[in-house]
């Protein structure tokens, strides 16, 4: 059961009354909706931090690197392995979501 924390003004009088934020870990936030996640490898980077991604199954997808990637300054070399999210409207576009080390 979430804890409630109380908002109170400078005079004592509660404004309202929210659950308290809880933070989630990546491995526990949802996935995206319709989301198809494959294993690849890293051909060639390209302008802008994409990246030319061969996947498993041999077809080529232009990806790019997600934003907590980003935000961490995770670094994405050729030959790299990595975990590709693509959406089930585009095919051909990706989102770079996990390196191996």
């Amino acid at each position: 059961m979430p804890r409630l924390v109380r908002a109170v003004n400078s005079s004592g009088m509660a404004l309202h009354a929210s659950p308290e934020p809880q933070c989630q870990v990546a491995e526990d936030m949802p996935k995206k909706d319709g989301a198809i996640e494959i294993e690849g490898r890293v051909i060639e980077p390209l302008p802008n931090a994409m990246f030319r991604v061969e996947l498993a199954n041999g077809h080529k997808v232009l990806a790019h690197i997600s934003g907590k990637m980003r935000q961490h300054y995770i670094r994405i070399l050729p030959e790299d392995r990595v975990v590709v999210e693509l959406s089930p409207y585009d095919l051909t576009r990706g989102r770079i979501v996990y390196r191996y080390k």
